[in-house]
């Protein structure tokens, strides 16, 4: 029952990820800002869902965090943007992109990590 809920919570987070750059961001800009912004939200909430207890099942909590939020962000789609930008020579703008990738990442993982009462989650 485990891979129906997965399955669908990821179908969720695949839409919200493409509504989310359809919609916020323009997709004819150089810079990738959709995935960013994306892995990044994604990066906190993931964090933040598996450091804290939460009244939910495991079940539920693996089908957000695997299915909803496995689904929306995407490190291939971040690799392909870099790829893109390396191949048009926008060296500095893939560098850009990388480095805010990573940094913000890791210190929106920190801030789910820490964030808000219930701190007592597992890895």
């Amino acid at each position: 029952m485990i891979y129906i809920f997965i399955a669908v919570a990821g179908f969720i987070g695949a839409v919200l990820r493409y509504i989310t750059g359809e919609v916020l961001f323009r997709p004819d800009t150089i810079f990738p800002f959709a995935t960013l912004f994306i892995n990044i939200v994604g990066s906190f909430l993931l964090s933040w869902l598996t450091f804290h207890t939460l009244p939910m099942s495991a079940q539920l909590k693996k089908a957000i965090g695997t299915g909803v939020l496995g689904s929306f962000t995407t490190f291939s789609t971040l690799s392909a943007e870099t790829v893109s930008l390396l191949e048009r020579e926008f060296y500095a703008v893939a560098f850009l992109y990388i480095s805010l990738s990573f940094a913000g990442g890791t210190i929106a993982a920190i801030a789910g990590s820490k964030a808000g009462p219930g701190k007592g989650g597992e890895v």
